[in-house]
């Protein structure tokens, strides 16, 4: 039996936020971090840093935002159609290409595949053209139709590229300015012209290689909330796990008021150990992106920390409980708060627009100095060194916020 602040360290072990980084980041950092994850997801809001930065910095502390395109650069990770569109290890390249060839059910390889259908001498065209002039980005051709077109009113050449991408037939070699450089596949991995890139696997199987990833990222996990790591379906049962339990590969465990079992790979066997015997220390303070594996789910992240948690900058602004873009608050093992932020650049200011408390939860000091320490980490990190507190839930605060920031001077 775990307690559920074990069950939390553990996963929080597994995601590499347990505790803080023990030494400045390095560029090996980078892709050591992904493989850890085994998904970073990637997204365009850029209120405060893009996601993927976010997800990074929470676990790796201040490191160059270029460090993660020099990764990606350097073909030790790749973009793919996953969770959502995700950068992934390139050891995990056969297997996301084969999935997504057999089995993924997703709009971008459903546009795809309609693409390939309607307009296959136009995607070919391309191709010929990336072959013979090398690798290219959207904006190197002009729009020549009216905006409104479907796909967020793409161009053709857009829609091209990304149909291409989804395919296979392409892949980003790299970025500038966060845009996509597209080039041939086997340019960029020519591994996919070996053999074993052409073998061919069962979708059981594969769902089952992505099981086990998943369990062990999650670090600990009900059976129900698999799936959702990499998108696969169908979402499993106690029983789909039955076998990797016999085979000594997971390993069934109870966790104090849950209703369902749940399971720890083996490769995490000695975290669980600590766990169970209190030894796994939850020390950590940071700002998690609204796309960190941690809160992607809303029902593990209800289940494991008590953190009821909607991404709401797709929600109309009338209707927003917390506002734009709103980061959680991880200290010490729990959720403990979220707060709704914009670095104004420009001005050097990271502005907090709100900060709500977790409700029912009152910080204690040791909190607060941990929470405002983060603020000025993050706000230093953007270039926005100077904090703006606008607004507090409750209002009281404030001021206590205000005068935990000042002592950081």
């Amino acid at each position: 039996m775990l307690s559920l602040a074990q069950a939390r360290a553990l996963h929080l072990a597994a995601q590499g936020l347990l505790q803080p980084p023990s030494a400045a980041a390095t560029l090996a950092d980078v892709a050591a971090c992904i493989e850890r994850m085994a998904l970073l997801q990637i997204d365009t809001i850029h209120v405060v840093s893009r996601s993927p930065y976010l997800v990074l910095h929470s676990r790796l502390g201040d490191y160059p935002r270029q460090w993660l395109e020099d990764t990606l650069a350097s073909a030790q990770v790749f973009e793919t159609w996953a969770h959502e569109a995700c950068f992934a290890p390139m050891a995990d390249l056969h297997t996301h290409r084969a999935y997504n060839r057999l089995a993924r059910q997703h709009w971008g390889i459903t546009k795809a595949e309609q693409c390939h259908q309607a307009q296959r001498p136009h995607l070919d065209q391309l191709l010929a053209h990336v072959r013979a002039h090398g690798p290219v980005k959207s904006s190197d051709f002009e729009r020549v139709q009216a905006a409104g077109s479907p796909w967020w009113g793409w161009k053709d050449e857009k829609r091209w590229l990304e149909a291409l991408f989804a395919k296979g037939e392409l892949m980003i070699a790299r970025r500038e300015n966060f845009h996509r450089v597209y080039d041939l596949s086997e340019r960029v991995a020519p591994q996919l012209l070996s053999h074993a890139a052409s073998a061919e696997t069962s979708v059981e199987a594969l769902n089952q290689h992505w099981a086990e990833r998943a369990i062990a990222a999650l670090g600990i996990t009900q059976a129900r909330w698999v799936h959702d790591y990499f998108r696969t379906k169908p979402r499993f049962k106690d029983a789909d796990l039955d076998a990797l339990v016999e085979a000594g590969v997971l390993l069934r465990v109870a966790v104090d008021g849950w209703d369902l079992p749940g399971y720890v790979h083996q490769q995490n066997a000695g975290w669980l150990q600590q766990a169970q015997a209190g030894s796994l220390q939850a020390t950590h303070t940071a700002l998690l992106s609204p796309f960190d594996p941690v809160v992607w789910d809303r029902e593990r992240a209800l289940a494991l920390f008590d953190f009821d948690y909607r991404l709401e900058c797709y929600t109309p602004e009338e209707k927003r409980l917390y506002g734009y873009f709103v980061l959680p608050i991880l200290s010490r093992g729990e959720l403990i708060g979220r707060l709704d932020a914009k670095a104004h650049r420009a001005e050097g200011v990271f502005e907090v627009r709100a900060l709500h408390v977790q409700p029912g939860l009152q910080w204690s000091d040791a909190q607060m100095a941990a929470v405002a320490q983060a603020i000025q980490r993050s706000a230093t990190w953007h270039g926005t060194p100077k904090v703006r507190i606008t607004r507090t839930q409750p209002a009281k605060l404030a001021v206590p916020l205000r005068r935990a920031l000042r002592a950081l001077k």
